[in-house]
C-alpha cells in the first residue's frame, strides 16, 4: 500500500517517512491530518502499516538498497528514494527500537489510572453474598499508543498485586 507516496509531495514524503521512525522508536507517531493526504482513513492506516513493515523488515534482513526499492517498485523513484535515504540514516534507531521490543518484557508504561469498588450479586443468593471486587482501570502507553486496560480482582488477588508492587518498589529504590 505504499503507493499512496504517490500522492504526497516529496517534503510530506520525507516528514512521513522520519514520523514513521519516530512511532517505532517510541516517541510520537504521525498524524494524519498533518500531511495533505487525500485518502480514507483506512488507506491512512494501510499506508502506516505498509511503511512500518518496510522498516521493520528491511532492518531486520539487513536488506540491500536493491531489495528496498524493489519492494518500492510501485511508488516513483524520487519517493523511493526519499524512503530509502530514511531508512539509512535511521538504521541504528530502527535496530535499537527492534532489539529494545524483543529483549524487554513490556514496552508499556503506566500512563493513568483509575478505579472503582463494586459488589458481586448472584442471583440465588443475592442477600448473602458480599464479595467486593476491586475494577482497577489503567490506562497503558504501548509503542506510541495509549490503550485502556481494566482489571478485576478480589481481595487476595489485590493483596499479591500489593504486595507484588512493593517488592518492584524496593527493588527500584535500591537501583537508584
Amino acid at each position: 500500500m505504499v503507493i499512496l507516496l504517490s500522492r504526497l509531495a516529496v517534503t510530506d514524503c520525507l516528514k512521513l517517512c522520519h514520523s514513521v521512525v519516530d512511532g517505532l522508536c517510541g516517541r510520537e507517531p504521525p498524524r494524519r491530518c498533518n500531511y495533505s493526504l487525500t485518502c480514507s482513513l483506512e488507506e491512512w492506516l494501510e499506508l502506516l502499516n505498509s511503511l512500518t513493515v518496510l522498516f521493520n523488515v528491511a532492518v531486520g534482513k539487513n536488506s540491500s538498497d536493491e531489495e528496498v526499492l524493489a519492494g518500492l517498485s510501485d511508488v516513483g523513484s524520487s519517493r523511493a528514494d526519499v524512503v530509502l535515504s530514511v531508512l539509512r540514516a535511521r538504521q541504528k534507531e530502527i535496530r535499537c527500537a527492534l532489539l529494545d521490543r524483543t529483549t524487554s518484557i513490556s514496552s508499556a508504561t503506566l500512563k493513568d489510572f483509575d478505579w472503582q469498588l463494586k459488589l458481586a450479586l448472584s442471583s440465588d443468593k443475592i442477600s448473602s453474598l458480599h464479595t467486593p471486587l476491586l475494577c482497577l482501570s489503567l490506562d497503558v502507553r504501548e509503542n506510541g499508543a495509549l490503550r485502556p486496560v481494566t482489571i478485576e480482582m478480589n481481595r487476595e488477588e489485590l493483596n499479591t498485586l500489593i504486595t507484588s508492587l512493593e517488592a518492584a518498589n524496593k527493588v527500584v529504590l535500591q537501583l537508584k
